[in-house]
């Protein structure tokens, strides 16, 4: 029984140095080994009554230590909306807690994001992103939950666009036993939960802005030794917006990650 016991926490360190990845539409307290590196490749489709929004992104994140990781991530859209290069993101995560045990891992993470004021359509402002977020991982469970404060500079026009809450809970679940090499999967459902401030120029509230959101969102992890690919799907189930402003039908994400 011993055995067997130091035999799973053993396969799920492994596991977890190797297949350790975030939720699709929530962050999470992944981080790289030393000198790792993460290439990440996204595409995103976001449908309304009115238009239907594309976005691709190239992220790439190198291993400074086991628990901090650091990197770029460069978006382009190519939706009705327009297309071009969208404002670069620099990005990190510092893993600071971490608890292992037989079969089972939990991690919490502190991470930040500068969105600077670049790509093809510039307002001047460039906006932060701080976050905290927590995981767990067993041979069967997993569980995640982050909460992040998005602080949108002012643009150039004087418009105060308004800060954003975002809050995650996630649970998921390995339907098979995991075997060393052999591809896994771990199916994800996410509460995904959105509350914008509403903008303000010269001190005015802007009308039709602003207000709260919340999504349910069905999500697949596959991976396979050093790759990853993660498919999902955000589907509003309540929203509190004021006055009349786009509100997606859905939002779908794929996402492929490759370890170096």
């Amino acid at each position: 029984m011993l055995i067997a016991r130091l035999g799973a926490c053993g396969l799920l360190t492994i596991a977890g140095s190797l297949f350790a990845h975030d939720p699709v539409f929530a962050p999470g307290p992944h981080t790289l080994f030393k000198g790792g590196i993460e290439l990440h490749l996204g595409s995103e489709r976001v449908q309304d009554d009115a238009a239907v929004d594309k976005a691709g992104e190239l992220s790439l994140l190198y291993g400074i230590t086991g628990d901090w990781v650091a990197g770029v991530q460069i978006p382009y859209a190519y939706g009705d909306s327009g297309h071009g290069f969208e404002s670069t993101t620099l990005l990190t995560k510092y893993r600071f807690w971490r608890n292992d045990r037989p079969r089972v891992q939990e991690s919490a993470a502190l991470l930040a994001r500068v969105i600077l004021d670049s790509g093809q359509v510039r307002s001047g402002a460039t906006d932060a992103v701080l976050g905290l977020t927590y995981g767990y991982e067993s041979l069967t469970w997993y569980r995640w939950a982050a909460a992040r404060y998005r602080y949108n500079g002012e643009t150039d026009a004087g418009v105060d666009r308004g800060d954003v809450l975002l809050l995650d809970a996630v649970i998921g679940v390995r339907p098979r036993r995991l075997e060393y090499r052999a591809p896994d999967s771990v199916w994800m459902l996410e509460l995904n939960y959105e509350r914008q401030a509403r903008a303000r120029a010269s001190g005015a509230a802007v009308p039709d802005t602003g207000g709260a959101r919340l999504f349910l969102s069905p999500g697949l992890m596959w991976t396979w030794r050093n790759l990853a690919v993660k498919p999902g799907v955000q589907i509003p189930v309540w929203g509190d917006l004021n006055g009349a402003q786009r509100n997606p039908d859905y939002r779908a994400l794929i996402e492929v990650e490759l370890h170096l």
